[in-house]
């Protein structure tokens, strides 16, 4: 998402949808999303392409290596690698098998079906991959191979983004040989998700499994300690003691489009007539209790993963718009109770109007709006404001109609509001916090760009304080909370605002300029302990023990999603539980199952 204030014509070329369009073109083209996952090979990384004088380019180091740390010989592998081409990687682990199949020598006929060459030929092959070498620390590249360059940039793209995926579930807690062997499996296009699921499985059968499991981190992030079967049996249980084969297709073949209701009311707004029936698994239900938020319209399959992880949970969701004067269509999924919920008090302002009486008198007869839609991270810049004011002036009152229509489109598209004759604003930070739920000059200190990255990708609060005042009753002497991608402490606030007192927060949250938010917040209106850590990374499986013992246990896991690469501005880019941000989601599993089986045994 765009996280500034931009200046120049393009950015007023964003071209807003209605919900019902935004969620239309979701169903229509949500499969997309795992194309996404291709990268520039140009971009710094592993793998990225590099050419010698000649225009040539030869397998950087890191491809090479890990095929050599799967256990083939680096001539073998490098050999492979030339007689592949542009075949793809799936292709060349089957040659490399060949090889070992034929003796670990790839020196055989010519008539060979595998298409190996003789020795001497591929000796000489094999000087040529050496002399074009990516060695960074000699910084000489000589001649490069006689191959062909667009087959060798597109193999070498392949192999870049295999090891970027590699690279991701390997920070996500996997081993490295596992990550590859999935990928093996799955196909190089694979989405995060189903790799995941992929290793779940052959960890649970015992399948493809390599590695001796003291050597290295297991995926509830910490060492394993000679209690390999505990991980087995949850995945197990996970999985319903089922073998892979009788899950249905891991590539997500089956995941439709998650239906939203409409009116996106959950289980049922204040003073509402929805039932409120629902039954959980029994591994689910708490305490601890848990909360995950992520956007309602999410590209296909990524709600189905969300709710499969989280013990096939279906998500509540509910538009803020029933809660105050701005719409923001979220999805939630928890094991909170549904009975007795009850909302802060005073209630919010609900339309514009209300909420910003001043805009009265501007607010011209033509402009229909009583509700903001989606407040995001960035606002409308002053030449698109100007040229609204233009436009109005040198048209007659009212204006023609595509005058209007041109106002009301850039007017719905960044939330502007009316703020004297023919003028339009967008909306303040501070107006922004008032909408949100925060209490005023929350996140004031900070420049306005951070003010609207951060609000921006915050909780509405008066919402999650719905669903959280459950908790009010149950926990009369405080509970301890553990807040993961905290933001600004919507989360905290929230809880807050209805009078629980949170005794222990562990708070996890990379931002500085949002843990500073959280923390002169926090320091001016709790008594208790905030313990905030900046990686998620760090948050293992025996950090999270010795908290758990450290204050008795957690009542409350939370968290949620950025919406960095899922918000209305950011259509092009979204790629969901794939992107950066959304795939924190993983993270989130991860620790919230460490967390209860902790719990559990202690």
């Amino acid at each position: 998402m765009v996280h500034w204030v931009s200046d120049n014509e393009d950015s007023d070329k964003f071209e807003w949808e209605s919900d019902e369009e935004e969620a239309a073109s979701f169903n229509a083209a949500g499969a997309s999303s795992s194309a996404l996952a291709s990268r520039n090979i140009d971009a710094p990384g592993p793998s990225t392409r590099v050419a010698n004088g000649n225009g040539r380019a030869g397998p950087s180091a890191s491809s090479v290596q890990k095929y050599v740390d799967m256990g083939f010989p680096e001539e073998m592998v490098m050999k492979a690698m030339k007689d592949n081409g542009d075949n793809g990687a799936e292709s060349l682990v089957e040659l490399l098998l060949t090889y070992q199949e034929i003796g670990n020598n790839p020196s055989v006929d010519n008539g060979s079906a595998s298409g190996c060459v003789s020795q001497a030929a591929e000796d000489s092959d094999a000087d040529d991959i050496l002399e074009n070498w990516d060695d960074e620390d000699a910084g000489e590249r000589n001649r490069g191979p006689t191959i062909d360059e667009s087959g060798d940039e597109d193999f070498l793209n392949e192999m870049s983004q295999k090891d970027e995926k590699v690279d991701s579930l390997v920070k996500m807690g996997f081993p490295e040989d596992e990550a590859t062997m999935a990928i093996t499996r799955c196909g190089q296009d694979a989405s995060i998700s189903v790799l995941v699921d992929s290793i779940y499985a052959s960890q649970t059968a015992g399948d493809g499994y390599c590695g001796n499991s003291s050597d290295h981190e297991d995926f509830y992030g910490g060492r394993k300690k000679g209690r390999p079967m505990e991980g087995i049996k949850r995945k197990r249980k996970r999985f319903g003691s089922q073998a892979q084969g009788s899950r249905g297709p891991l590539d997500g073949s089956n995941d439709e489009p998650m239906p939203l209701p409409k009116p996106m009311v959950g289980f049922g707004l204040p003073n509402g007539s929805r039932s409120t029936n629902r039954s959980l698994p029994g591994q689910a239900i708490g305490p601890p209790y848990f909360y995950y938020e992520n956007v309602a319209l999410a590209p296909k399959g990524v709600w189905t993963t969300i709710s499969r992880f989280l013990y096939d949970i279906q998500p509540e969701f509910v538009d803020s718009k029933f809660f105050c004067a701005a719409a923001r269509k979220r999805g939630y999924i928890h094991n909170l109770p549904l009975v007795n919920r009850s909302t802060l008090l005073p209630l919010p302002p609900k339309t514009i109007s209300e909420a910003f009486p001043r805009t009265k008198k501007w607010w011209p007869s033509w402009d229909p709006r009583r509700q903001f839609n989606c407040l995001q991270t960035c606002v409308a810049s002053a030449k698109l404001t100007e040229r609204i004011r233009v436009a109005l002036t040198n048209s007659e009152d009212p204006p023609p109609q595509r005058v209007q229509k041109y106002v009301l489109d850039e007017c719905r598209k960044w939330n502007l509001v009316w703020v004297g004759l023919n003028k339009v604003a967008p909306l303040e930070p501070d107006e922004m916090e008032f909408l949100l739920g925060f209490p005023k000059d929350h996140t004031r200190g900070i420049s306005r760009t951070e003010r609207y990255r951060s609000l921006g990708n915050s909780f509405q609060v008066d919402t999650v304080a719905y669903h959280l005042s459950v908790l009010k009753d149950m926990f009369p002497h405080g509970m301890n909370v553990l807040s993961l991608f905290s933001g600004i402490g919507g989360a905290e606030v929230a809880l807050h605002r209805l009078g629980i007192r949170m005794n222990n927060v562990i708070s996890v949250e990379k931002s500085e300029v949002n843990r500073t938010i959280l923390k002169s917040w926090w320091d001016q209106t709790q008594t208790g302990t905030l313990i905030e850590i900046s990686d998620v990374q760090t948050l293992t499986s025996e950090k999270i023990e010795s908290y758990i013992r450290r204050i008795g246990g957690f009542d409350l896991v939370i968290g949620g999603s950025p919406c960095n690469n899922l918000a209305g501005s950011n259509r092009h880019h979204r790629d969901g539980l794939e992107g950066e941000h959304s795939a924190l989601f993983y993270h989130y599993f991860r620790i919230l199952d460490s967390v209860k089986s902790t719990m559990e045994r202690l």
